[in-house]
């Protein structure tokens, strides 16, 4: 079971209610965009978490306390849409050690830069990282039209 949004941790009863599910035996997935404390979830969860890129003029709302508590359980987004945010990227995963504690994942922004370019980055740099392509974007280009 997946809890998403908008921001699910802007809901003060989304803790509870992953544990309600826990309870349950279900697998609980907690997507949030990393602005805000991921503590309150309780352990047992998913814990997926969007680290915006300076590319997304977003990067200042980004939780970086969130990156010292992450387990392996946890995953962690980047979404790249230059070589400046897959550079800026890098910096943050060696910086918290990312790749020895938890999944992280690089999805190329769909419309500002190929998937086979940061493949190529990613394999040069023998990144430990997961190359994850906007399918939402590919499958269906008419509902998702690059915005000016």
């Amino acid at each position: 079971m997946e809890i998403t949004g908008g921001e699910p941790l802007l809901q003060k009863e989304t803790p509870a209610l992953a544990q309600s599910l826990l309870d349950k035996g279900l697998t609980v997935l907690v997507e949030t965009n990393g602005s805000l404390d991921i503590e309150p979830l309780p352990s047992a969860c998913h814990r997926i978490i969007d680290i915006k890129t300076p590319g997304s003029n977003q990067s200042d709302k980004n939780n970086f306390a969130n990156l010292q508590v992450v387990g392996e359980k946890d995953e962690i987004k980047f979404v790249i849409a230059s070589r400046k945010d897959y550079e800026w990227s890098k910096e943050i995963m060696t910086h918290y050690a990312l790749s020895d504690r938890c999944k992280v994942l690089l999805s190329p922004a769909h419309g500002y830069i190929e998937s086979e370019k940061v493949a190529q980055w990613i394999l040069k740099d023998n990144l430990h990282v997961r190359l994850q392509p906007q399918l939402h974007k590919i499958l269906w280009p008419q509902d998702f039209k690059q915005r000016d």
